[in-house]
């Protein structure tokens, strides 16, 4: 990475969540990557939802690196949360359901002494944050709460917002958001509210978008408008909370049912890694696979070789690399002096983060 790709990152900060949860579909991910047992795969940390749901394929070892520590912490704390609680008392602990702030409290103490002594003196010193549900007190999903809260109220009723969510057939669904939901008031109070501005301020950082030069309102509805219109609307946890404030009954892969159990019997393979992906790649690599989320946005087209260098070196004979882009075009095959080749198609309507443009996965 450039010393200039290092200032920007220092200009973030990385003091706060920025993300409590994963806004990349696991679902996609893992149908993408496709992946056997006993791998030994890299994962960009986030909001820890995406690597906990790779324990799943029973890897050999998930390493999962961020620049942020702060998101480590986050990390650790829903690691050793899933660890010593069920998965009723996870969903209540963390905020995926109801829970009194005082018995979120009671149980943090009997968390507490797993932790390591850096990760327990933050969370000592955020004990407000795990009141209130640590699944809602990010940067990003306060930002949709806001969205929910005081904007959705000036466009559409809770009435109308239930309705778009409700199960409907593909015809159905598209005829309700043309009809009913893409009204004049929503395309204005949307652009305004996810303008390069706001979201600048209040959700992702503005460093993330500066390698993105048209309109970020204006795709961001068009993203919008293609999922809204579709039938996978309805079991969209992403969409819900960004309409409702709520996951409602929708919740991510990993503390879904079926897939808790296998979760926890994996955690002893997740390793956390503060640094970036060629820092884990020289602790733990090389490397069978890769959820690279969307990293790539907001790196230069210069930098984005060197990191794409960096990635190929450090995978084995037929790595799979997954990611997204966002807004910005970064595609890892089409450097064919790697020999990468896309072995997914795009499945826009399908994908949860219905903001994103494409979904790749590239093999050596």
């Amino acid at each position: 990475m450039s010393k200039k790709e290092k200032k920007n990152l220092k200009e973030v900060d990385f003091d706060i969540i920025r993300y409590a949860n994963c806004w990349e579909d696991a679902d996609l991910l893992l149908k993408g990557l496709d992946l056997d047992e006993n791998n030994n795969i890299l994962s960009i940390g986030s909001g820890g939802d995406n690597s906990f749901s790779l324990l799943t394929t029973n890897p050999k070892k998930v390493v999962a690196v961020d620049v942020s520590e702060v998101q480590l912490f986050l990390i650790e704390l829903k690691k050793q949360a899933i660890l010593l609680l069920n998965r009723n008392e996870y969903l209540a602990f963390i905020g995926f359901h109801v829970q009194d702030g005082n018995t979120r409290m009671e149980t943090y103490q009997n968390i507490r002494p797993q932790l390591s002594d850096v990760c327990k003196k933050y969370w000592d010193s955020q004990l407000e944050t795990i009141k209130a549900g640590i699944v809602h007190q990010g940067k990003f999903e306060k930002y949709f709460q806001l969205f929910s809260k005081r904007v959705i109220p000036l466009i559409h009723s809770k009435k109308k917002v239930r309705e778009l969510l409700k199960e409907k057939s593909e015809a159905d669904q598209a005829a309700f958001f043309h009809k009913s939901w893409d009204t004049w008031r929503w395309r204005m109070f949307f652009k305004a509210f996810f303008s390069r501005f706001i979201m600048g301020r209040l959700g992702r950082d503005k460093s993330f978008m500066k390698e993105f030069e048209g309109s970020v309102s204006t795709f961001i509805l068009n993203q919008a408008k293609r999922h809204l219109s579709s039938k996978h609307v309805h079991d969209n946890f992403m969409l819900n909370y960004a309409l409702t404030g709520s996951f409602l009954d929708k919740l991510p892969h990993y503390v879904q049912e079926e897939n808790y159990e296998k979760v926890k019997q994996n955690l002893d393979k997740l390793t956390l890694i503060n640094g970036f992906a060629k820092d884990a790649i020289e602790q733990h690599g090389p490397f069978d696979a890769f959820n690279l989320s969307n990293i790539f946005e907001y790196l230069n087209k210069e930098t984005f070789a060197s990191v794409q260098k960096e990635l190929i070196e450090g995978g084995t004979e037929h790595a799979k690399y997954a990611y997204w882009n966002l807004m910005v075009d970064r595609i890892m095959s089409n450097n064919k002096a790697y020999r990468l080749t896309n072995k997914t198609k795009e499945h826009l309507a399908k994908d949860k983060g219905f903001f994103y443009k494409r979904f790749v996965v590239d093999c050596k």
